[in-house]
């Protein structure tokens, strides 16, 4: 028998004196197999502890009660946030979680995925990394019968559920504001990417100013490279740097995720700016030390864990083929604008 104490259906097989296939099609249960020989497998199995591969087993079963979940990283507020939202919705059906990060990477996204489905998840979540913009594969998947939501960052070339928040009201929301704490000449901080998390919350920005007749200003928008957090820095350092040299210069930034919104707040504080007399912040993050900063962080606040919690119903119900008829559906919860310090009126 095999060292390792784990017998395999090889080692049954010897044992037995039978085929590995006839092995196989007892553990399975197969019509084909006759009873004796099928209890005297399964008694020799049970007694030498064998534990079927999970993969052969899922496919036997058609489902391996386990869930793929691809995120950008794990060293965010919004994201473990969400992901104790998929793990809640997933344990309260008795599915496993796998999680796996793209660092952004559309090849090593492509990567993570391969693995779940090698892996025999019954069904991915995922949030698309910033530089992805080749969907063939996962649409591939998608076709072939893998069930696919995404969730917080949408793409509108996968036709599937989609649950994020609601990007257009809150960057909407947290530029009207600053316009009626007095600030007229806001800048705007976003990302490099073709994802609707970005255009959305550019959009609502854009639309604060048109409704308050500001006029939109290119100068005054800047998008960081997302890809590591150097390069995030070096950025952000620069577009502040920049911001501050104009003749007409923001009196605000409206800041769009949560990296740039709490880096900003330590730069602007490294450079020697006072906020909000120098300038004023909110943005989107969801971290819980908005309140210990230093001046207390302005944010936009999202569902995150009902963001992940209801993407994992949905993808569940797919699996479990509930909403056969329903259609797919986009959710976008809503934000809140949760006011502190940093972005205090100017009429004061």
């Amino acid at each position: 028998m095999s060292m390792n104490n784990s017998v395999t259906l090889r080692d049954i097989a010897k044992a037995l004196n039978l085929s590995i296939s006839t092995i196989s099609k007892a553990l399975n249960d197969s019509h084909e197999i006759g009873a004796e020989t099928k209890q005297k497998v399964l008694d020799y199995a049970k007694k030498h502890h064998y534990s079927p591969n999970r993969m052969a087993k899922g496919l036997k079963e058609g489902k391996s009660r386990s869930i793929g979940v691809v995120v950008c990283s794990l060293d965010n507020n919004v994201i473990s946030q969400m992901l104790d939202g998929i793990h809640k919705a997933a344990t309260d059906k008795a599915y496993q979680i796998i999680i796996m990060q793209s660092k952004e990477s559309e090849r090593l996204e492509s990567a993570c995925i391969e693995l779940l489905y090698a892996g025999g998840v019954d069904g991915i979540l995922i949030s698309p990394a910033y530089e992805t913009i080749n969907f063939s594969y996962l649409i591939a998947l998608q076709e072939s019968g893998l069930p696919i939501v995404l969730f917080d960052r949408l793409i509108d070339q996968v036709n599937t559920h989609k649950v994020g928040a609601d990007n257009f009201k809150g960057a909407y929301d947290a530029t009207m504001h600053l316009i009626n704490n007095g600030y007229k000449n806001i800048a705007h901080l976003n990302t490099n990417t073709i994802l609707s998390i970005a255009t959305d919350r550019l959009n609502g920005y854009k639309q604060a100013l048109a409704d308050s007749g500001i006029k939109y200003r290119p100068e005054l928008l800047r998008s960081c490279n997302y890809t590591d957090a150097n390069k995030l820095n070096e950025d952000l350092e620069q577009a502040i740097k920049y911001y501050m040299s104009l003749k007409d210069k923001p009196d605000a930034i409206f800041t769009a995720t949560d990296q740039i919104s709490t880096r900003c707040l330590v730069l602007l504080n490294k450079l020697g700016y006072k906020i909000p007399d120098d300038v004023a912040l909110i943005g989107f993050t969801n971290t819980e030390l908005a309140d210990a900063m230093n001046p207390a962080l302005s944010t936009v606040h999202q569902p995150a864990f009902e963001i992940g919690q209801l993407a994992a119903e949905k993808l569940l119900a797919l699996i479990e083929k509930k909403d056969l008829n329903e259609g797919y559906e986009t959710v976008m919860l809503p934000t809140q604008i949760k006011v502190r310090a940093s972005s205090q009126s100017k009429i004061r």
